[in-house]
């Protein structure tokens, strides 16, 4: 087997940062010793790299994506090949996608259709989610069997209705089945009934650019649905994970529920942190590139959300990589912002992101890589494996540089899509190296993986219920 050293960086995890050398045997980490130390200088290994002036972090863990998702007459435009590859070029080193239950159809259907896309595709290492689009007695009891597979997150929509939507009825079905199995459902939440009557009266006033996306998905829809479903999963006596929360509103929702002691989790976005409704209202239909569901927010509650992150009442940022390009996909919403696919890309861009948050000093460095590695991999059942740099975690590990500068641009990027939403930013810190289960899969600016090398992760259930 392959030994690769890691000499003279810093290394830096949910919990500790250490002057440390790491070694890795194969596709693990099997030791860390202080720089310099006897033991250290004692190891042996076929490659040697020199992180000093780097941090050394374990490789991201992004909760949320949406590789090949069909939307709206079209599909998301990262496979899992081009996904993930961009993952790995922004130091991510496992996602977990979302698989897709169709109405009528079954959840192993949805699970043997994205296994079938995933394998042999990807990257980097993998995972699902369930999406749960028709609660019935027969789905239900599918869930059980999914569990026992590794996949143990549900995810539900209070939106959309026609398509995703599940009424309060099927929502607590659904949050007892998890209260009886252990699987943790996710919830997106927002009032799509009274959201339609909002979109039906603006397109009925001629209001048809990009800026009454936001304008009709309020802030406090988005809060009601929190407030509801952390209700029903009181009810239920489950606990419950809220995703891709963006309003200040809605994260006051979630900080009562914790306050009280209860199981209500969520997650936000890099987009909620740095974008906001001006970049929806930009002229033209360039404010198509920023349409997302939940949408994003003044910028007034940027400040929220960053403080929730700080606080724990925001455990995780994922980022609901769902890319559509501006051409020939945005450009279906023309007239209509209705029709305007819903996504953003994100999944090359938000370990840099959330470093400018510890440049800017809105975040530690071992809180970053807690809510960028270590939680999601405690959430859905993947930790120590992933998420930490330890003894027996596989060797998943970034080398990352501090002080490289980067201007974000699709000229640059990786991600399958024909635009940026951060064109022309400049934040501070880089990928230098990459690696995937002890393979270098990206090193000074060269793409050295391929397509097969990521492996579907078993998952167990929720690791902060037990």
């Amino acid at each position: 087997m392959t030994r690769t050293l890691i000499r003279n960086g810093l290394v830096i995890t949910a919990a500790d940062e250490l002057a440390a050398d790491v070694l890795v045997d194969g596709e693990r980490v099997v030791a860390l010793a202080a720089s310099g130390s006897e033991l250290a200088q004692g190891w042996t290994a076929d490659t040697v790299l020199d992180a000093t002036g780097k941090y050394v972090v374990p490789g991201g863990v992004d909760a949320h994506t949406h590789m090949e998702m069909p939307f709206g007459g079209t599909q998301s435009a990262d496979t899992f090949e081009t996904g993930t590859r961009a993952a790995a070029w922004g130091g991510t080193t496992t996602i977990v996608d979302f698989a897709i239950q169709s109405m009528g159809g079954s959840l192993r259907e949805g699970l043997d259709a994205w296994h079938a896309k995933a394998e042999g595709n990807c990257a980097i290492d993998y995972a699902f989610h369930m999406i749960v689009a028709d609660v019935n007695d027969s789905s239900l009891k599918e869930m059980e069997a999914l569990i026992g597979e590794g996949v143990t997150s549900f995810k539900l929509f209070m939106a959309y209705p026609g398509v995703f939507y599940s009424d309060d009825g099927k929502i607590l079905r659904a949050l007892q089945k998890g209260a009886e199995t252990g699987g943790l459902t996710m919830m997106h939440a927002e009032n799509g009934i009274a959201i339609d009557v909002l979109i039906e009266q603006a397109l009925a006033k001629g209001q048809t650019d990009p800026r009454y996306h936001g304008e009709v998905r309020h802030a406090l829809l988005e809060a009601e649905a929190t407030h509801r479903a952390i209700k029903l999963a009181q009810v239920a006596e489950a606990p419950i994970y809220i995703v891709h929360l963006s309003a200040a509103q809605a994260l006051a929702q979630v900080q009562q529920a914790r306050d009280e002691g209860f199981n209500a989790f969520a997650e936000t976005c890099p987009q909620y942190l740095f974008l906001s409704t001006d970049d929806l209202a930009r002229p033209g239909f360039e404010g198509a590139k920023y349409v997302c569901s939940t949408p994003l927010r003044p910028a007034e509650h940027q400040a929220a959300l960053w403080r929730g992150l700080r606080t724990d009442d925001l455990s995780v940022v994922s980022t609901d990589h769902c890319p559509f390009c501006f051409k020939g996909q945005k450009d279906m919403g023309i007239g209509d912002f209705s029709k305007i696919p819903n996504g953003l890309p994100g999944v090359e861009t938000r370990m840099d992101l959330l470093h400018q948050g510890v440049v800017e000093g809105r975040i530690s460095r071992k809180r970053w890589i807690e809510i960028a590695c270590a939680t999601p991999a405690k959430m859905f059942g993947l930790y120590p494996r992933k998420g930490t740099i330890a003894p027996g975690a596989d060797a998943d590990i970034v080398l990352y540089d501090p002080a490289a500068t980067q201007v974000h641009s699709a000229k640059t990027h990786h991600m399958a899509v024909d635009y940026s939403c951060y064109e022309g930013r400049e934040t501070t810190g880089k990928v230098s190296t990459v690696l995937s289960r002890g393979r270098v899969v990206v090193d000074g600016g060269e793409y050295l993986g391929k397509a097969g090398d990521g492996a579907f992760q078993k998952r167990t259930t929720c690791q902060y219920l037990r």
